[in-house]
């Protein structure tokens, strides 16, 4: 049963983050799901597919938490190519992932501003203060040519 519900759960936050308006909550909520999901099947593939430089599974784990943090101490690497493979993999999705994620969390950002200072009142003022210019403009140039 416990093993159901890990998958739900995972795919209940990319849902929530997909359908909800993109919050820095909800984006560390699907970045944690996500790379603990990565670390947990990483470290199970390189312990299945590459025993001889994985032994045991905290090591495989060890090893995929040091890839999807980009860390790489060293003390443990892949030798052969089923174990580099896998560690490809995790580097380009795990690169990937931060991408998306940081340029989610930027545009956010970014939408939000205008909408929270669109009310200014200084802004209000600005704009009503660009129309008087604009009026006295049009009544200067209406005075300077009476035919127009």
């Amino acid at each position: 049963m416990n093993r159901i519900q890990r998958p739900r759960l995972v795919r209940r936050r990319v849902d929530r983050f997909l359908d909800e308006p993109a919050t820095i909550r909800n984006a560390m909520a699907v970045l944690s799901a996500v790379m603990t999901v990565t670390v947990v099947l990483g470290g199970l593939a390189v312990w299945i597919f590459a025993p001889k430089d994985f032994p045991n599974f905290g090591l495989g784990m060890w090893w995929t938490l040091q890839t999807v943090t980009t860390v790489g101490y060293g003390d443990v690497t892949p030798t052969t190519w089923v174990g580099r493979t896998v560690g490809a993999v995790i580097m380009l999705e795990s690169v990937a992932f931060l991408s998306i994620l940081t340029a989610l969390i930027a545009s956010s950002f970014v939408n939000r501003f205008p909408r929270r200072h669109a009310t200014d009142p200084v802004l209000k003022r600005l704009d009503e203060i660009a129309e008087r210019l604009s009026a006295i403009e049009a009544a200067l140039r209406a005075e300077a040519d009476p035919d127009r």
